[in-house]
C-alpha cells in the first residue's frame, strides 16, 4: 500500500465494469521482471477485487486484513488436517484469494490516494508472517501426521529461512534505494512484459508456490516439485545478496 494518487469519486451510475477500467488506468506499470502469474494473473484478480471493495467502501488496510485471513486460514489447515488432495484444493484457493487481496490493497489505495506509513507497515507485517509460517505449517503438518520421510522436513524449516531473509532483503534493499534516489525495486524497467522473464523467474513466483499445494494429495509428487521451487529461490537469492551488495557498495565508492 505505498502507492498514492488523487482520488476519483465514482458516478452514481458507474458500473462495476467501469469501475474496473478506472482502477485499470490508474494502475501503475508493473516491473519487467515480475514473475508470469504475479503479473498477468494476481494482479489483474486482485484489480476486480479492489474495485468491489471500492463500492462498497472498504479501506486498503481493511483489504489487507482480509488477505490476512484467508491466508491464515490456510496456513492453519496445514496443521489441523493430514495431507489430501481436498485438502490441498482448499488451501491453495484460500492462498490464492488471499493473495490477490495482497495485491488489491495496494490497487484500493493507489485510488484513495490513502497511502500511509502504517499502511505500508501493516501490509510488510502481513507479507513476513505468511512467507515464514507457512512453510513451518508445512513442516508441522508432515511431521504431526507422519507423512514422508523425517529428513525432508529440513526442507520446509530451510524454506522458511530462506524465504525470511529474501523478503527482509528486497524490503530493506528498497528502502535504502529510496534513501538514496535510486531507482526503486517495484520500478524495475516498466513497460511492455517480457515473456521470457517471466517465465524464467517463474520458480519464484508465490503464486505458482501457492499452486503446488494441489499436489498434497500425492506427498512423493508434491514434496519433489516443493523441494524444486526451494532449490530455485534459494539460487535466486543468493544471486540477488550479491547483486544488491555490490550495488550498495557502489555507492560508498563513489561518494
Amino acid at each position: 500500500m505505498t502507492e498514492s494518487s488523487a482520488s476519483v469519486p465514482a458516478s452514481p451510475r458507474e458500473s462495476y465494469l467501469d469501475t474496473v477500467r478506472r482502477f485499470s488506468a490508474a494502475s501503475k506499470p508493473a516491473a519487467r521482471s515480475a514473475p508470469a502469474y504475479s503479473r498477468f494473473v494476481n494482479r489483474r484478480f486482485g484489480r476486480y477485487l479492489a474495485a468491489a471493495a471500492y463500492r462498497v467502501g472498504l479501506s486498503a488496510n481493511g483489504v489487507t486484513l482480509i488477505s490476512a485471513v484467508w491466508t491464515f486460514t490456510a496456513i492453519a489447515l496445514l496443521i489441523a488436517f493430514p495431507p489430501s488432495w481436498w485438502l490441498g484444493v482448499v488451501v491453495a484457493v484460500f492462498l490464492l484469494v488471499g493473495y490477490a487481496f495482497d495485491s488489491a490493497d495496494g490497487q484500493l489505495s493507489r485510488m484513495l490516494g490513502t497511502s500511509s506509513p502504517a499502511g505500508e507497515w501493516l501490509d510488510h507485517v502481513v507479507d513476513a508472517a505468511k512467507v515464514s509460517t507457512m512453510p513451518l505449517a508445512l513442516a508441522i503438518g508432515f511431521f504431526r501426521f507422519d507423512v514422508g520421510p523425517r529428513w525432508w522436513l529440513l526442507v520446509p524449516i530451510a524454506s522458511a529461512i530462506v524465504s525470511a531473509v529474501l523478503f527482509f532483503g528486497m524490503v530493506l534493499t528498497e528502502q535504502l534505494r529510496r534513501a538514496n534516489g535510486s531507482p526503486s525495486l517495484a520500478a524495475d524497467a516498466p513497460g511492455r512484459p517480457s515473456w521470457v522473464r517471466a517465465l524464467l523467474v517463474l520458480p519464484m513466483d508465490y503464486g505458482v508456490l501457492c499452486l503446488s499445494f494441489l499436489l498434497l494429495g500425492a506427498p512423493p509428487v508434491f514434496m519433489v516439485v516443493y523441494t524444486a521451487l526451494f532449490a530455485a529461490t534459494a539460487a535466486f537469492l543468493l544471486l540477488a545478496l550479491l547483486k544488491w551488495f555490490r550495488e550498495l557498495n557502489s555507492w560508498t565508492a563513489d561518494e
